[in-house]
């Protein structure tokens, strides 16, 4: 088993939440981002987590940025496809940059950073993948179709990889979180925001460490049978 745990978008939000369950659980932790150098550099002084700077979007970007961190820091055992961007839309006004982008970042970015790491856990005999979906990839969304098309991509990639990682020790999982309380949900609008907690059964927002703690499993040796599903943590907003 090896150490060395990688979190895409892991510096804010959800991401950050990850990266830091996952240091406490023993791995050496590596957080990209693709913007906000101000905001990496806080979170790695705050906890030491080494931040890696590249655009999960770029496919050899991808493959050099793994290659540098596991020279940094050792092979890479664990990968948390968590980077995403929304560029919202109804169809009628939806460019195709607008789709492309979305679908370029969040399902690409996927496939990149698999193709980058997925051999060498074969090669090791042990590897944990957790995508980051979402629930408006399970129900849609209005003025969504790129994102809940990336997101719903997402499930099918999972199942897929996972079959052809299963006799190697490596799963695969998704993780398709409800609305969470983080900077960017608690920006809307407090109207929006009522009526977005008015569905939750649960009465409230996730928090991102919940989110964080289900990864947590996902990557341990509790998880080991597990491979090819998807956990819904959306409060009970919806069921299948």
């Amino acid at each position: 088993m090896t150490k060395t745990a990688i979190v895409t978008g892991g510096t804010r939000g959800i991401g950050e939440a990850i990266s830091q369950i996952l240091q406490e659980s023993g791995f050496t932790v590596a957080a990209t981002y693709a913007g906000d150098d101000s905001k990496a550099r806080s979170f790695s002084d705050k906890t030491g987590i080494a931040t890696y700077k590249w655009d999960v979007g770029d496919h050899d970007a991808c493959i050099e940025g793994c290659e540098k961190v596991a020279k940094d820091l050792g092979p890479i055992g664990v990968l948390i496809n968590n980077a995403g961007i929304t560029r919202d839309n109804v169809m009628k006004k939806m460019s195709f940059d607008d789709w492309n982008e979305v679908i370029r970042v969040n399902l690409g970015g996927c496939f990149n950073m698999a193709k980058a790491c997925f051999p060498s856990m074969c090669e090791q005999s042990w590897g944990r993948i957790v995508n980051i979906g979402s629930i408006n990839g399970q129900g849609g969304q209005y003025g969504q179709v790129n994102y809940a098309a990336a997101k719903s991509g997402i499930n099918g990639f999972t199942k897929a990889l996972a079959q052809e990682g299963a006799k190697k020790g490596v799963t695969v999982n998704a993780l398709a979180p409800g609305y969470i309380d983080t900077e960017m949900v608690a920006a809307l609008p407090e109207q929006v925001l009522e009526k977005i907690i008015a569905k939750i059964p649960l009465g409230r927002l996730g928090q991102a460490h919940e989110i964080a703690r289900g990864v947590k499993f996902l990557c341990s040796d509790d998880a080991a049978f597990v491979t090819g599903s998807t956990i819904s943590m959306n409060g009970g907003q919806h069921m299948y």
